[in-house]
């Protein structure tokens, strides 16, 4: 198969990349050609990423979106280092499960703070930058952002906000030549999602709404990240995407089929 090179010359962030859905997507659009932004709280996992990717081409700004003044520090950064920004994937982001009457204050205040606000930050810090090359934001929501989940309401919450902020800020930034998509992963293998994974009971309770019968890889959300950041989806904005299997189609129904045959 012959490679990609669409982002060859493009520079793109990618928040939350030292590991899982991030590194998936912080890899592919290295591997297309582009240099790229490793970021997360966590300076050692960002350096073990970069350091298998080609040296040249990757800077690492560790750090926390949900801080009004990283996110200027980060496309700051990532100017001086490599002459401007073309894309910005807001991939950073937390879990957390629990009834909202028994969630305190600073598990709240957590969820908030890095799923909505440091999507936010992000993208005011980015979109001057954005403007000058036509560039594109995607940000990573999750089903759980278009639907309900009985013990996720705080999450639910968050990512429900950044489908929306998703479609508003198209409208707002489409003059300016900036395109703003989301995708909507379901449960995609990564650490978020661990406790879940070696949950067998869980797996196959979920597997039941799955069309394409499997869990999500973070490869299968890294392959639409690039689509909707590339040329070829030039005429596609505010679009929040489902890359999940088919757990949206099914409505929560369960998949008999997967007993058939």
């Amino acid at each position: 198969m012959t490679q990609l090179t669409r982002f060859a010359g493009k520079t793109v962030i990618v928040t939350g990349s030292s590991g899982g859905i991030g590194e998936g997507i912080a890899r592919r659009f290295h591997d297309e050609g582009a240099n790229v932004i490793i970021n997360a709280r966590n300076a050692d996992k960002c350096a073990k990423v970069a350091s298998t990717l080609d040296a040249d081409r990757t800077l690492t700004v560790p750090g926390d979106v949900s801080s009004s003044g990283f996110a200027s520090e980060i496309v700051s950064a990532a100017v001086e280092r490599f002459g401007g920004l073309d894309v910005l994937v807001n991939n950073a982001g937390v879990g957390g499960a629990g009834m909202l009457h028994k969630t305190d204050d600073d598990t709240i205040d957590r969820i908030i703070d890095i799923n909505v606000k440091g999507v936010l930050y992000m993208c005011r810090a980015a979109i001057p930058e954005l403007r000058k090359t036509g560039g594109s934001i995607t940000n990573i929501s999750s089903v759980s952002g278009i639907g309900g989940d009985s013990l996720m309401a705080v999450y639910n919450a968050s990512k429900g906000a950044v489908t929306n902020l998703t479609r508003g800020l198209a409208l707002q930034v489409g003059g300016m030549g900036i395109r703003v998509n989301a995708i909507n992963p379901s449960i995609t293998r990564s650490d978020m999602v661990g406790e879940i994974l070696d949950n067998e009971e869980m797996v196959q309770a979920f597997m039941q709404r799955v069309a394409l019968g499997r869990i999500g890889e973070p490869e299968d959300i890294a392959g639409a990240a690039a689509f909707l950041a590339s040329e070829d989806a030039a005429f596609i904005t505010g679009v929040n995407l489902p890359v999940d299997g088919g757990v949206s189609a099914s409505n929560g129904q369960p998949n008999f089929l997967a007993h058939m045959g």
